[in-house]
């Protein structure tokens, strides 16, 4: 895995390997949904290494000791609406405690701008780790609107997890969002005339729900 500043790219091969399978137009929706699901489970697993823990007592069947258990308030997991909601449940695999908050933002089809219908966020956000996940980071429109909505509402300690982004989202991102850390399981090559990622793989969410 390779680091520049806040941002984290991952090289590792099942989750390179996975993601192509993504790509493929043959891909059906059932398949591609519980591919979703394990990208982001496999995505979660780093981005979470530096949730805080705490020693607690626990008895073994041998003795009692103190060992380390994940410490606060949980994590917050926010889908941008609705693409998002397809890695949910890859990363409540690995925490089954966090909760779930919602972004609702739709892009304009002239202007490509991002537009707010709906936010819903788990309480005390600004005491949780908040993990704002969507598979495409395109223009980055929605993606930064969605941070900065979160951070209008008191959120402090957000990560951003997206599949696939284009460098010109990316860049968006983080210019917009330097104190975030952004996880991409790949950069793309570019965003076309009618801002879609390139080689990308077509709509997450048409592709992820079976709708055109």
């Amino acid at each position: 895995m390779e680091h520049i500043e806040n941002v984290t790219f991952f090289d590792h091969p099942l989750l390179q390997h996975k993601i192509s399978m993504l790509r493929d137009e043959q891909t059906g929706t059932n398949e591609f949904r519980k591919l979703v699901e394990e990208i982001a489970m496999l995505m979660g697993y780093e981005a979470l290494r530096d949730l805080p823990t705490e020693d607690v007592e626990i008895k073994t069947p041998i003795e009692t000791c103190m060992t380390p258990m994940i410490a606060g308030k949980k994590l917050a997991i926010v889908p941008i609406l609705r693409a998002g909601l397809g890695m949910v449940n890859g990363i409540l695999a690995l925490v089954p405690s966090a909760k779930v908050g919602h972004i609702g933002l739709y892009r304009d089809p002239e202007t490509h701008e991002p537009h707010e219908y709906y936010c819903k966020l788990p309480e005390p956000i600004d005491q949780r780790t908040i993990v704002v996940v969507d598979p495409m980071l395109a223009t980055g429109g929605s993606g930064s609107d969605a941070v900065s909505m979160i951070k209008q509402h008191g959120g402090q300690h957000i990560k951003f997890m997206s599949i696939i982004a284009a460098p010109e989202g990316l860049q968006r991102l983080h210019n917009d969002h330097p104190d975030i850390q952004i996880y991409v399981g790949h950069l793309d090559r570019c965003l076309n005339d009618h801002a879609y990622i390139c080689p990308g793989l077509g709509d997450a969410g048409d592709r992820i729900f079976g709708t055109k």
